[in-house]
C-alpha cells in the first residue's frame, strides 16, 4: 500500500469532528513547502549576487 493510500484510509477513519484539523494541517504543510522553497532562493540569491554582478556575466549575457 503506498503512503497516499495508507493516509486516506487514515482519513476514513478519521471521526468527522476532527477533520477541520487534519484540513488545517495539511495546508499548514503545503505553506510551509512553499516557504522553505523561497527560503531557498534567498538564500541562493544572495551568494551567487557577487558572481551576477561581474562585468564576465553581462558580456556572457549580452547577446541574448
Amino acid at each position: 500500500m503506498s503512503k497516499k493510500e495508507l493516509l486516506l484510509s487514515e482519513i476514513e477513519e478519521v471521526p468527522e469532528s476532527f477533520l477541520d484539523e487534519v484540513l488545517d494541517f495539511i495546508h499548514f504543510l503545503k505553506t510551509k513547502i512553499i516557504k522553505e522553497k523561497i527560503d531557498t532562493a534567498i538564500a541562493s540569491e544572495s551568494s551567487l549576487r557577487k558572481d551576477w554582478l561581474k562585468s564576465e556575466e553581462n558580456e556572457a549575457w549580452q547577446d541574448l
